[in-house]
């Protein structure tokens, strides 16, 4: 993308910067006029920013305005204007500012939605699964993916601290006795062979700390072919953890130390020392 390129996101505007030229990013959410005037809640993955077309804007300006419809993804130039005390929303973290259009580009059209987007969406799972690049506009999931990316991120973190090495283990493995059935996968090369796909990395961390590494984790993906249920799912992720030399209790205080390091750095929720 050479032109309208973004130089903020919709999240970061604020009274102090008030005056700037700024060009946003994203995608219409709502759209609504009033009297010649035309006001855009314009979002991206950071937050939501309002668009303002006044009544006084240049009559091109007005007529991609009035093409607009929720979900265009749009490239908007403006100047960031502080909003009077009395129309300043406290329900949003740009609440105090709006941007001025002066240009206005669209980027990409959108057809009927088969859902509103919202914070949660009332769709049903299964159309909600055929359009998941729209599912996961919401807010709701928003949240939860940025939530997921956190934890992972605080799980490295606290591990690397403590002297754990992050090493990935194979994911084409000869097939072993485990608690359920493999994915099996053909091999091109030896006809009549398979790889299975991992249900835990279990043999692979028992060979690293026979050759050594006495502290390794990884947040592995793991395959079971079973029946999807609550407590179980064909694919899942997992915090996979191995450590030598050390007895029950340790491996106890380093789990407690873990959960409570990645409760309070996602959630600010802070966790009894010992869970027992």
């Amino acid at each position: 993308m050479e032109t309208m390129r973004r130089t903020t996101t919709c999240g970061a505007l604020r009274r102090a910067d008030a005056g700037k030229t700024v060009i946003l990013n994203g995608w219409v959410h709502r759209k609504r006029d009033h009297g010649g005037i035309s006001f855009i809640n314009l979002r991206d993955r950071y937050g939501l920013t309002q668009v303002v077309v006044d009544s006084d804007a240049s009559a091109s300006l007005k007529a991609v305005s009035e093409e607009l419809r929720n979900e265009y993804c749009i490239a908007v130039e403006g100047q960031v204007r502080s909003r009077p005390d009395s129309m300043v929303n406290p329900e949003m973290p740009t609440g105090e500012i709006e941007v001025v259009a002066q240009g206005l580009v669209i980027l990409s059209r959108c057809e009927v939605l088969p859902f509103q987007i919202d914070e949660e969406s009332d769709a049903k799972e299964e159309l909600r699964l055929k359009y998941r690049y729209l599912d996961l506009r919401t807010g709701g999931m928003q949240r939860r993916i940025k939530l997921r990316n956190d934890v992972t991120f605080a799980v490295r973190e606290w591990m690397q601290a403590q002297g754990f090495y992050e090493i990935e283990t194979p994911t084409f493995i000869k097939s072993t006795p485990e608690g359920a059935r493999d994915y099996l996968v053909p091999s091109r090369l030896y006809p009549g062979k398979f790889y299975a796909l991992p249900q835990s990395p279990q043999l692979y961390k028992q060979i690293l700390m026979v050759s050594g590494f006495d502290k390794y984790f990884q947040i592995a993906r793991c395959y079971r072919d079973e029946d999807a249920r609550g407590d179980r799912q064909p694919e899942f992720t997992q915090i996979d953890i191995e450590m030598s030399f050390v007895n029950r209790d340790d491996v106890l205080t380093m789990v407690e130390g873990l959960f409570g390091h990645v409760f309070k750095k996602t959630m600010n929720v802070t966790l009894p020392e010992k869970f027992r």
